[in-house]
């Protein structure tokens, strides 16, 4: 297991590497850059000039990567650009309001999500599975800012129980009005209710069909007995690498549902980052979503092998 933990943590370490090295990459073949994002209309090339010098913008490109990567080594993300803030000050009241944001969402997707697809794989082909199979396929289907407009205009325009938008007054916290999580955790939980739900059902499905499972039934065993104890350890594998990817792209897929609703998140600042050319920030976002999308695909490993002892024994 150690040597596991230590093979993974380092192929980690190398892909956050690869994310910020293209990132960067990509940033600096953008037109434009921070200064004159900063000046805007009033730049004049004395000004830009001045503005580059102090962001350090006229360095090479690689000595500003190599400046900005050996202090994240030691903990250090530096400034932002535009705000000239320390990022280390900026990031953590937005990675709080997503984290919120994205466990909200995840509490309410994911049960409803795993439940609805015992249920209908449990019972294929009846009514009840017909209509799940068609809610997880219209969930697919829509684009979040489609679902996100839908909801504005039905719980906030024309039923007025919600709030329209998710602007937060600075220092305040969705915790003081979680009304303004519901819609965003709404869209979001469209799309990861549709791909949770629709894999546990095939799964399910398919264990169900297994000779120990049919003989477990055929013994009279009780039907909630035979799921609990035979279909669900098995059926859930696959699923749990569903949830686990879906907790990393939701970190990620925020930029969307954030932007729609105008949520103070990190998907929300990503975008702004990328607007203003502010690389620092924009690597730093980069590097916090890559990370965690790479630590969920740990966990679910872990997960794998813990319910699963064929893969503790290899």
């Amino acid at each position: 297991m150690l040597r596991f933990l230590t093979a993974r943590i380092s192929l980690i370490l190398i892909t956050l590497l690869v994310v910020s090295l293209a990132i960067f990459a990509v940033a600096e073949s953008l037109p434009g850059d921070a200064a004159t994002a900063k000046m805007r209309q009033g730049a004049t090339e004395a000004n830009l000039a001045k503005i580059r010098a102090d962001l350090g913008l006229d360095r090479p490109a690689h000595v500003r990567y190599l400046s900005w990567i050996g202090g994240v080594v030691r903990g250090d993300f530096g400034d932002s650009y535009i705000s000239d803030l320390p990022i280390s000050e900026v990031l953590p009241r937005r990675i709080r309001h997503s984290l919120i944001l994205a466990v909200f969402a995840f509490l309410l997707g994911v049960p409803a999500a795993i439940v609805a697809g015992i249920w209908a794989g449990v019972r294929p082909d009846s009514v009840g599975d017909r209509v799940v199979s068609i809610t997880g396929l219209v969930g697919i289907s829509l684009p979040e800012f489609v679902t996100g407009v839908l909801l504005m205009l039905l719980l906030a325009s024309t039923l007025h129980w919600l709030p329209p938008s998710s602007v937060m007054l600075p220092g305040e916290s969705p915790l003081t009005r979680p009304q303004i999580l519901v819609m965003p955790a709404l869209t979001l939980t469209g799309v990861l209710f549709a791909y949770i739900m629709r894999m546990t059902r095939a799964n399910v499905i398919e264990v169900m069909q297994t000779q120990y499972v049919r003989t477990a039934i055929l013994k009279g065993m009780p039907m909630r007995r035979v799921v609990f104890r035979h279909v669900l350890p098995n059926a859930m594998l696959p699923t749990i690498t569903i949830i686990a990817t879906n907790f990393g792209w939701m970190l990620g897929g925020l930029i969307i549902v954030e932007n729609v609703f105008a949520y103070p998140g990190l998907g929300q600042m990503l975008l702004r980052s990328i607007k203003t050319r502010d690389t620092p920030l924009l690597e730093a976002v980069a590097l916090i979503i890559a990370g965690t999308y790479a630590l969920s695909n740990l966990v679910a490993d872990l997960c794998y092998a813990a319910l699963d002892p064929r893969i503790r024994i290899g």
